[in-house]
């Protein structure tokens, strides 16, 4: 590891950024000195307008994708190098398209779960679905989190650094005993394995994005679907069966409402709900002229 990579982890984990945004900074910044063959020091403003060029039309690379390289970039010359010679203007957010998240019928879920080609990934699939967590809260979840007594799960530092409780269904408790009757995890429920972290670390959470995206494929499932389409299903299919607003944002851990609002328009209750004008209104038969 460099000494540059080594100040930007310090920093990084100083302000206490998930290990996901950790990996996805590090590597934003490697490729940025890879494409110019350079340290990130001797370069400039030019060097940074060129780069977003090059990933926005060259690359064509999603906004959002870009967005966070960018984010990348604005930490490790203003937080990690201090570099005041810059304007930060010189390294604006791309105009990112508001697009609706994908969401999973019912039975689209059930087919999901039921073409995971092993143990781990069923279990991953039916967490994701039951629980509403993030992916790498799902791969950090430990056997003490789940409360049966209770018949909650205890979701650790998730996003904002929060924790929270989300409801433990029946149904996932009994699943959840299954997986560790065959597995008999001690601390993650999820332990890694010796030849990657060790068993004293959780699974990747790469490992649960794997699972969905092989489950997907091997359902025959067209939509494009990863851990966030799972969470997503999950809160539209509450708001869709009576949960309101206030308490699905909880349950999700959002910080703001307006993040939640989105579901109503992935709601088919919600959406079906108003009139349509059309149906207030007596249509005129066409004509027998007109038809021809």
């Amino acid at each position: 590891m460099t000494p540059l990579r080594q100040r930007m982890l310090h920093e990084l984990q100083r302000r206490n950024y998930s290990p996901s945004t950790i990996r996805g900074y590090l590597n934003a910044v490697s490729q940025f000195a890879e494409y110019f063959h350079r340290s990130p020091e001797q370069l400039g403003p030019e060097h940074l307008r060129r780069y977003q060029r090059y990933l926005l039309h060259d690359r064509k690379l999603a906004p959002s994708t870009v967005e966070m390289r960018v984010s990348a970039l604005r930490f490790l010359y203003k937080r990690t190098l201090k570099r005041r010679d810059l304007a930060f203007d010189d390294l604006i957010f791309p105009k990112v398209p508001h697009k609706l998240p994908t969401v999973l019928s019912q039975e689209e879920v059930v087919r999901l779960i039921d073409a995971a080609p092993n143990r781990l990934y069923r279990i991953l699939l039916v967490l994701l679905y039951a629980t509403g967590a993030r992916r790498a809260e799902a791969a950090r979840i430990k056997v003490e989190d789940i409360d049966s007594q209770r018949m909650v799960i205890h979701i650790r530092q998730g996003k904002g650094a929060k924790d929270r409780d989300v409801p433990l269904s029946p149904k996932l408790l009994e699943e959840l005993r299954n997986w560790w009757r065959w597995k008999k995890p001690q601390g993650y429920l999820f332990p890694s394995t010796k030849g990657q972290r060790g068993t004293d670390q959780p699974i990747s959470d790469k490992t649960v994005w794997h699972a969905c995206r092989a489950a997907a494929t091997r359902a025959g499932l067209t939509k494009k679907i990863h851990p966030h389409t799972l969470r997503h299903s999950y809160a539209t299919h509450l708001l869709e069966a009576g949960a309101d607003l206030r308490t699905i944002q909880i349950l999700m851990g959002h910080e703001r409402l307006e993040d939640t609002t989105v579901y109503l328009q992935l709601s088919r209750r919600h959406l079906h709900a108003a009139v349509n004008p059309l149906e207030q209104i007596a249509l005129p038969a066409v004509e027998e002229g007109r038809k021809r």
